[in-house]
């Protein structure tokens, strides 16, 4: 099955170094706080390093309807931004979804900088033909609101 891109962006009233650190040192239940459709909130992260940001490095993602992932840093540059692997999903979007590729990025823009992200979903075969649409559509309500969330995060001093 052909992998399926989404990503949406948000600008931020933040240089761009800043926002990259406090981006990834941000906590995961703050900003996937509210459910969309599909997509739960994030419960709580377990098994994460205290040091997180090295590639290689994964935790464990706990989300709100009992599901959960693994996540895995796979590349992290400085100011610019950070990939990380999904994978061993279980829950309910484990039947449509094998592995997503995110990734975090900051851009200079004006004064500020803009934060992008994306997903590149792996769905499962044959019984998710319509994952990229419907999942699609989906992510894009779950990510408008997660940036909003972000933002509140970044603006922090």
């Amino acid at each position: 099955m052909t992998a399926y891109r989404v990503e949406a962006s948000r600008l931020v009233a933040v240089e761009p170094t800043q926002a990259f650190d406090r981006l990834i040192a941000a906590q995961l239940p703050e900003i996937f706080s509210r459910r969309y459709a599909a997509f739960p909130p994030v419960r709580e992260v377990v098994d994460e390093p205290d040091d997180w940001g090295t590639v290689g490095q994964d935790r464990t993602i706990l989300l709100a309807d009992g599901g959960r992932l693994r996540e895995t840093l796979t590349a992290v540059d400085r100011p610019h931004g950070y990939a990380y692997l999904l994978d061993d999903v279980h829950g309910p979007l484990r039947p449509f979804v094998r592995t997503v590729d995110g990734n975090w990025s900051i851009t200079p823009e004006g004064t500020g900088a803009r934060v992008g992200w994306s997903w590149t979903i792996d769905p499962t075969a044959p019984l998710a033909r319509l994952t990229p649409l419907v999942i699609g559509r989906m992510w894009q309500g779950y990510a408008a609101r997660a940036l909003a969330e972000l933002e509140t995060i970044l603006m922090r001093s």
